[in-house]
């Protein structure tokens, strides 16, 4: 008789995904409006890779490799000939490789590689010249590599290794009439971009490699008759690692180097503005990982070189209220935080070399204002680190 045999448990399931696009990736729409009450929707997404592994109950480990040498674009036009409604939203997204893994009260292990090698562009064109619009969301996105890892009441040890080499773009910009709401339009390219988020008494260990050789720009441009109030942001970062936990634990190795050219513009006019903001962001690497729990470690590399980051941010108007103009550029960029209702603790290890010229250039014009407002900052290398915990303890 055999002894020892534990019948009642079944082995942690294997997921091995390997994908490979060689072909051109389109997706091109055009949305034509003469007059809307409610307001428009147009969605336009273009992934050349797309995978989603995700586990609930139980255990299971994986590993996925994902190539894109493809050219892939993303292209979205509107026009609005009289009238484009209460509350519209136009996004426009393309991406290289996109992945997701998920731990929903299981535990998830494995690694996952990247490699995107062809060009990738976002474009949305919102065209009303002669229009009037009330609310009005455009979001733009391109992406080389991006890579989501989720838990909720998970844990989670993975490896995300990618590298991009290709351009990566995301461009276009709105013109109205008037602007009688909010108008928020904002560009985001990215060549490598990694997002952890753990709630629910989640923990993580990770280890991040991120190399981007190929230009990165983000720029958008606005032009209305008059606004109420206006948003026009265009951010781009070479590489771009985002890591939040509610829990016990979140432990990242991240390693990030960016020699590509990084530029984010924003450009914005009204002749008449109630409230206008514009904002440009550019950065080579870029690093948060922070937890809402007692313990946070982060052993943190970053080396930015080769093309330089520019963050260029404009505004002109003629007759106004308030306008604020800002831009950010910077070579490497590192925030962590650990905050709780018990003693928060923090192990930190950061090296940082930045080798590129960083520029940014804020210009603003506004021929009669109540306030008129304009930051500019431009930084080699940026860390911050801060830990929290309640008075008294």
């Amino acid at each position: 008789m055999l002894s020892g045999v534990a019948t009642s448990q079944t082995a942690p399931s294997t997921v091995l995904n390997n994908q490979i696009n060689l072909g051109d990736i389109f997706a091109e729409q055009t949305l034509n409006v003469e007059t809307v009450t409610d307001g428009f929707s147009a969605s336009t997404i273009a992934p050349a890779n797309s995978a989603l592994i995700s586990v609930q109950n139980t255990d299971a480990s994986m590993t996925s490799n994902q190539e894109n040498s493809g050219q892939v674009l993303a292209h979205g036009v509107v026009n609005v000939g009289t009238n484009g409604g209460n509350n519209s939203n136009f996004t426009t997204t393309a991406v290289g490789n996109a992945g997701t893994a998920a731990a929903d009260n299981g535990t998830l292990t494995g690694r996952t590689t990247q490699l995107n090698t062809g060009p990738v562009t976002a474009r949305s064109q919102l065209e009303a010249h002669e229009a009037e619009l009330n609310d009005v969301s455009m979001s733009t996105l391109a992406q080389g590599n991006s890579q989501g890892l989720t838990m909720i009441n998970g844990a989670m040890g993975m490896r995300v290794s990618q590298g991009n080499t290709a351009n990566v773009l995301a461009d276009g910009g709105s013109i109205a009439g008037s602007i009688t709401g909010t108008a928020s339009v904002a560009g985001t390219a990215t060549g490598n971009n990694i997002s952890l988020s753990g709630t629910e008494q989640s923990a993580a260990r990770v280890i991040t490699e991120q190399s981007n050789a190929g230009i990165t720009q983000a720029s958008k441009f606005t032009a209305y008759g008059s606004s109420y109030l206006t948003s026009t942001v265009a951010s781009a970062s070479g590489n771009n690692l985002s890591a939040t936990n509610e829990g016990p634990l979140l432990d990242v190795t991240s390693s990030q180097y960016n020699t590509a050219y990084v530029r984010g513009q924003a450009e914005a006019t009204s002749y008449q503005f109630s409230a206008a903001q514009v904002g440009a962001h550019g950065v080579g690497n870029s690093a948060l990982v922070g937890t809402y729990g007692p313990e946070v470690v982060l052993d943190n590399v970053q080396t930015n070189s080769g093309g330089g980051v520019e963050a260029l941010a404009s505004f002109e108007g003629n007759d106004g209220y308030d306008a604020v103009v800002s831009s950010t550029a910077m070579g490497n960029a590192v925030t962590g935080y650990a905050c709780s209702q018990c003693s928060g603790q923090m192990t930190i290890k950061n090296n940082q070399v930045n080798s590129a010229e960083v520029g940014a250039r804020t210009t603003t014009i506004a021929g009669s204002a109540r306030t008129v407002s304009g930051i500019t900052t431009a930084t080699g290398n940026n860390a911050s680190f801060y830990v929290s915990s309640p008075s008294g303890n």
